[in-house]
C-alpha cells in the first residue's frame, strides 16, 4: 500500500510538471514579448559562442585583476599596496571576493574565464529581458563597483514613496552594514587606505580614454572646476526630475515628505492610544509601486548620472546599454527618431579611439534623449492605477 501511494504521488508530480512545461511553451508561443525575449537570448548565446571561438582576446584588465587578487590571497590587507598592470585597486572588497572565486574556478586561465563570463552575460541579459517583459513600454552591488551609486538617489525616492520613514532609515542602515561587513578584513587592518582607495570619489581619469568629453581640452577636463560643474549639473537635474516628474502625482517632493511625516506621526499617535487594536494591522504609510514607475525612475536616474559623468570609458557602456531601448521608448519621439538615436549612440561608442566629434555627437544624443524623457507623460506611480482610473471615469460620468 505505501508503495502504491508513493507511485501515485510520483505520477501526480510528473503530470503536474508536464502541465507546467506545456503552460510555459503555450505562454512563449502566445506572448510576442516572451517569444522575442527567447529569440534574443538564443541569438546572443550563439553570438557569444562564435566570439569566444574566433575573436582574439584583448586581455583588457584581466591580468591586472588576477595580480590584485593574488596579492589579497597572499595575505595583503593594505589596500594601498594592492596593484596590477593598470595601476592600484580602486574597487571595494566585494570585487576582490568575486574575482578570487573566479580565479579559483578558472585557475586564472583566460579561456574558461571567457566561458564563465559568457554564462554570466546571458544570465544578466535574461534578467534584463524579464524586466522588459514585466513593464509595458543595491548595496551588495556597491561593494563591487561604485557606479551603482548612480541608482542611489532614485532608489531612495522609491523607498520614501513605498515605505514609512523608519523603514527607509532601517534600509539605509542595512545597506551601510553590508559595506562594513564586506570590507571588514581591510577596515580592521588599514581603514584609511581601504576607504580612500575603494570609495575614491575624486579620482581623475585619463583624458585619452574619455568617450564622452574628448572635445573638452585636457587641462579643463582634469580640473577640479570641471568636476564641480558636472556634479552641480547632476544634482540640479536630479532635483528637477524628482520634484517635477517623479513626484508630480504627490504634488512635488516637499509635499510627499510632509505627507509621509504626518502619516508617521498619526501612526505613532494611534499606536500609543490603541496599541492592541493597531497590533498586526497593515501600515497605511506603505504603498505598492507600479513596475513601470520603478523601472523608469531607476533607469532615468542612472542615465542622468551617465550624462553628467566626467569620463566614460568603453566598458562603461554596459552601465546603461540595456536600459537604452526602454528609455527611448519612454520618450514621445516617433519610432524613426528613436532608432536614429540608438544607432547614433552605438556608433559613437564604437569609434576607437574616440575623438572630439564622436564625443560631441554622443553628448548631443544623450541630451536629446534626456529632453525626450523630460517631455514624456509621467505614469501614475502606484499599483492602484486601475482603481484610480475607474474612479476618475465615474467622476467624469457623474
Amino acid at each position: 500500500m505505501p508503495r502504491q501511494a508513493t507511485g501515485t504521488r510520483s505520477a501526480a508530480a510528473g503530470s503536474k510538471a508536464t502541465r507546467k512545461n506545456e503552460s510555459f511553451i503555450r505562454r512563449v508561443i502566445n506572448s510576442p514579448k516572451t517569444s522575442f525575449a527567447c529569440v534574443v537570448l538564443i541569438a546572443d548565446a550563439i553570438l557569444i559562442s562564435l566570439i569566444i571561438s574566433y575573436v582574439p582576446y584583448t586581455k583588457i584588465d584581466w591580468d591586472a585583476y588576477m595580480s590584485q587578487v593574488s596579492g589579497f590571497l597572499g595575505g595583503e590587507r593594505d589596500y594601498s599596496k594592492l596593484e596590477g598592470d593598470t595601476g592600484p585597486l580602486v574597487y571595494p572588497a566585494g570585487f576582490l571576493y568575486i574575482y578570487s572565486a573566479i580565479q579559483y574556478v578558472t585557475g586564472g586561465q583566460v579561456y574558461p574565464a571567457q566561458i564563465l563570463f559568457g554564462l554570466l552575460y546571458l544570465a544578466n541579459l535574461g534578467m534584463v529581458l524579464l524586466i522588459y517583459s514585466k513593464t509595458d513600454v543595491c548595496s551588495g552591488a556597491v561593494s563591487v563597483k561604485m557606479n551603482v551609486l548612480l541608482y542611489a538617489p532614485p532608489l531612495l525616492l522609491l523607498l520614501i514613496k513605498a515605505m514609512d520613514p523608519l523603514g527607509v532609515i532601517s534600509a539605509g542602515a542595512g545597506a551601510a552594514l553590508v559595506q562594513i561587513i564586506v570590507g571588514l578584513p581591510f577596515i580592521l587592518s588599514h581603514p584609511v587606505a581601504y576607504f580612500s582607495r575603494a570609495f575614491n570619489l575624486g579620482r581623475v581619469f585619463i583624458h585619452f580614454w574619455s568617450v564622452n568629453f574628448k572635445f573638452v581640452p585636457e587641462p579643463v577636463f582634469v580640473s577640479k572646476g570641471f568636476a564641480l560643474f558636472l556634479l552641480a549639473a547632476h544634482l540640479i537635474l536630479l532635483a528637477i526630475f524628482v520634484h517635477y516628474r517623479w513626484c508630480r502625482h504627490e504634488g512635488g517632493l516637499f509635499s510627499l515628505l510632509h505627507t509621509k511625516l504626518v502619516l508617521m506621526k498619526l501612526n505613532i499617535s494611534n499606536l500609543s492610544s490603541f496599541p492592541l487594536r493597531r497590533l498586526g494591522t497593515r501600515n497605511s504609510n506603505s504603498r505598492v509601486l507600479r513596475t513601470e514607475h520603478i523601472a523608469t525612475t531607476m533607469f532615468v536616474g542612472n542615465f542622468i548620472g551617465i550624462v553628467c559623468a566626467r569620463s566614460l570609458h568603453y566598458q562603461f557602456y554596459s552601465w546603461y546599454f540595456y536600459s537604452l531601448p526602454y528609455l527611448l521608448w519612454r520618450t514621445p519621439f516617433p519610432t524613426w527618431l528613436r532608432l536614429i538615436l540608438f544607432v547614433t549612440v552605438e556608433f559613437c561608442w564604437n569609434v576607437f579611439p574616440s575623438n572630439a566629434y564622436s564625443s560631441a555627437v554622443l553628448l548631443g544624443a544623450h541630451l536629446v534623449i534626456l529632453g525626450g524623457l523630460w517631455s514624456a507623460s509621467p505614469e501614475y506611480p502606484y499599483a492602484d492605477y486601475t482603481s484610480q482610473k475607474s474612479a476618475n471615469t465615474k467622476k467624469k460620468a457623474s
